[in-house]
């Protein structure tokens, strides 16, 4: 737009702000229309909702005021955005980090449990030795062992 269509378009007695809200404002109220209630702590979108922020997105301009404009972060628009690029709704490739985060907390789990089968191996071991020299003393001394044997 040339310096004399602004100063035209500024003299012609149209408020840029009411026309700017004119066009905002439908867009708003489908807001309103497209959210959807809150789910454990994350607001949902509707599939229009998103749809519509990756048509603005994607046309260009600030992401920033149109995420200010949306009521939604800038990181959401660009979690979009990676969506759409793998095919909508499917989930994205797990990052390095996370497959990383999730084998570490394997390990550990694993570690805690060896930690509790040696606990355990190491207190029957203890029952099966105090066992054998109980026995092994009832018959050294000759007496009636505690329990008899079958076949006898």
């Amino acid at each position: 737009m040339s310096c004399a269509a602004i100063s035209d378009y500024l003299h012609s007695g149209v408020n840029p702000k009411i026309e700017t809200l004119a066009i905002c404002t439908p867009f708003l109220k489908k807001r309103k229309e497209w959210q959807m209630s809150k789910k454990k702590g994350k607001e949902n979108y509707s599939e229009g909702f998103r749809k519509e922020a990756m048509a603005r997105m994607q046309a260009g301009g600030n992401i920033v005021a149109l995420a200010k404009e949306l009521g939604v972060s800038r990181r959401v628009l660009y979690q979009w955005r990676e969506q759409g690029k793998h095919g909508g709704g499917e989930a994205r490739p797990r990052k390095p980090r996370d497959r990383e985060r999730e084998l570490r907390q394997q390990l550990e789990k694993t570690k805690r449990l060896l930690g509790e089968k040696t606990v355990e191996v190491d207190f029957f071991r203890g029952a099966l030795q105090k066992i054998e020299a109980r026995r092994q003393n009832s018959e050294n001394t000759g007496g009636t062992a505690s329990t008899t044997r079958s076949g006898s």
